[in-house]
């Protein structure tokens, strides 16, 4: 079967489980804090953010102090908040401070038990658990950057060819290829191209110091999408050369025949040699953001040239 689109490759059948209640316990980064947050509810069973606005008081959020950890006291005042009394403030205490040492051992940026569950002899139970890890931490965690490598995760062709060579790449629905230098400069590449009506049909950072081979292989990963019909290239050179993008938009024409038009702003470090490389390949290049947006979203468009 395919769900979604997405082909299913296995199977988990569970034992059922008599709940008595359900319960929501979840770590996750609190960014204004910049620390860990615990965010509880005596409400589980459904997705948090919809138990926060219908019932934003049910909603308990514990700072985690980063030099201290989750702290034993903590894990009780949140089961006692939920309603517990006695032995069990305990018990669920000691399950909450388990899923917070997981979330520390394993990089977490979010773990979460949904719902954890009181069972009808008392036991809890994460009934349903899922886990984000910190992609910057997969070299600490070889066996699931080996699992995404070989194919066992939702991301597509492009995403897991993108891990492999270390460059940021998510794809899109649009139509309009995007590699740009710096996750900033391409999020608002990305705005741009919507502000003119066009489509991006990805994300892809090819980041600093990008050398010639690495942008080849960037644009070899974003024309492999048949949806994509043009291809704005957008380089503010600081550490990234821009002789050395050029190189590498040549190298990739050379190696896998591009064929769809691109558009390209060079700006920055050796940018007058980079323009001179493109211009003597017979390849224009712009300087302004926006004019260059406007352009590949006329290309994009049916009949565009």
């Amino acid at each position: 079967m395919e769900i979604k689109g997405i082909a299913v490759k296995s199977v988990w059948i569970e034992e059922k489980i008599a709940i008595k209640k359900e319960l929501y316990f979840g770590i996750t980064t609190d960014r204004y804090r910049q620390s860990y947050v615990a965010v509880a509810s005596a409400v589980g069973g459904m997705e948090i953010e919809e138990i926060a606005a219908k019932t934003p008081e049910k909603v308990l959020k514990i700072p985690i102090n980063p030099f201290l950890g989750f702290r034993p006291f903590q894990a009780r005042e949140i089961a006692r908040k939920m309603g517990y009394v006695g032995n069990r403030i305990s018990e669920l205490g000691r399950t909450l401070e388990r899923l917070y040492a997981v979330a520390m051992d394993y990089d977490a940026e979010l773990i979460e038990m949904n719902p954890l569950v009181e069972t009808a002899n008392g036991e809890f139970v994460a009934a349903d658990a899922r886990v984000i890890v910190d992609d910057n931490s997969l070299f600490r965690h070889q066996e699931y950057r080996k699992r995404l490598l070989e194919g066992q995760s939702e991301l597509s062709n492009q995403e897991l060819e993108a891990m492999k060579n270390d460059l940021a790449y998510v794809k899109l629905d649009g139509d309009i290829g995007v590699v740009g230098n710096g996750a900033g400069l391409v999020m608002a590449t990305l705005d741009t191209i919507q502000y003119y009506g066009g489509k991006p049909a990805n994300f892809l950072d090819v980041g600093g110091g990008a050398a010639s081979d690495k942008t080849a292989i960037a644009l070899n990963i974003v024309l492999s999408d048949p949806k994509v019909k043009a291809l704005f290239i957008n380089i503010l050179g600081g550490i990234t050369r821009c002789d050395e993008v050029a190189k590498g938009i040549l190298e990739a024409k050379q190696k896998i025949g591009v064929t769809k038009p691109m558009v390209i702003r060079l700006v920055g470090t050796n940018e007058e040699e980079g323009k001179r490389i493109l211009t003597d390949a017979g390849i224009d290049v712009l300087d302004s953001m926006e004019e260059a947006a406007r352009r590949v979203v006329e290309i994009a468009k049916p009949g565009g040239t």
